[in-house]
């Protein structure tokens, strides 16, 4: 069997075993909703005062996709890893033709197709529900799937070097919680210590919500990184990160256990 017939195969079985977990479904498409219903529609503030949820509601749609684009890898791809390692399944995928970076692909595969159909929901709430003018760029695509492989990577990583399927998720949500509203989604950087303005830099969220925000937000303030468009630069600067977080979330996944 050729690679890409491996990488299909795996895929198939991939996206059939989630299909399978109805309460996994749910809450992977419940969650970002409810955070839109309530941040969106009900909690409402003058935009011209102060504190949190003042902008207009364009400017946290990178912030709503966030939720799946970075908690749906990190907790998938997290407990998925450390559930392989419970059951030995990485020794006898060692005895077969698919590689790790393989199996890591045909893995980000499923969830590329899942978070691209829940942005798409997100997309339409926001718009239903707070009535937000977004711009529909064609980048939005290339960040959807080059963000799922940026932190699909890392929760790879999270999944080999944590000791269980419970302590993968705990670490999913203790890594993926300070970074949902710590890299320019939900809070604009004006509000954060100007000593924490350099660590924000840190964060591959960052580089996403500020490329999203380039380009649907027609208010955005984002600067041009070395004369190049924002969205564009952005865009770039998430991809070489999601190089970097898939190789060494391929290289970490265990060959036995």
């Amino acid at each position: 069997m050729s690679r890409m017939g491996r990488v299909r195969a795996e895929t198939s079985a991939g996206w059939r075993s989630f299909v399978r977990r109805r309460t996994a479904v749910f809450f992977t498409f419940f969650f970002p909703v409810i955070l839109i219903v309530i941040f969106g529609a009900l909690v409402r503030t003058d935009p011209a005062g102060g504190g949190l949820f003042t902008e207009p509601a364009a400017y946290y749609v990178p912030g709503y996709l966030a939720v799946v684009v970075l908690f749906t890898p990190l907790s998938r791809m997290g407990s998925e890893v450390a559930r392989h390692r419970e059951g030995s399944r990485f020794e006898k995928l060692a005895t077969t033709p698919l590689t790790r970076a393989e199996w890591l692909l045909a893995q980000t595969a499923v969830n590329a197709a899942i978070i691209g159909l829940a942005s798409l929901l997100i997309l339409g709430l926001v718009i239903v529900l707070t009535g937000a003018n977004i711009a529909f760029s064609p980048l939005l695509v290339p960040y959807v799937l080059v963000g799922v492989v940026c932190f699909c990577g890392i929760g790879a990583m999270l999944g080999s070097y944590t000791d269980s399927q419970d302590g993968a998720v705990a670490a999913s949500n203790g890594i993926g919680l300070p970074l949902l509203f710590l890299s320019e989604t939900f809070v604009s950087p004006e509000l954060l210590p100007g000593w924490f303005g350099p660590l924000v830099n840190l964060s591959p969220l960052t580089y996403f919500a500020r490329g999203v925000r380039a380009a649907t937000y027609s208010g955005a303030e984002t600067a041009a990184v070395a004369g190049v468009d924002p969205a564009l630069a952005n865009l770039g600067i998430l991809a070489v990160l999601a190089v970097l977080a898939f190789a060494l979330g391929a290289r970490s996944i265990p060959q036995t256990d």
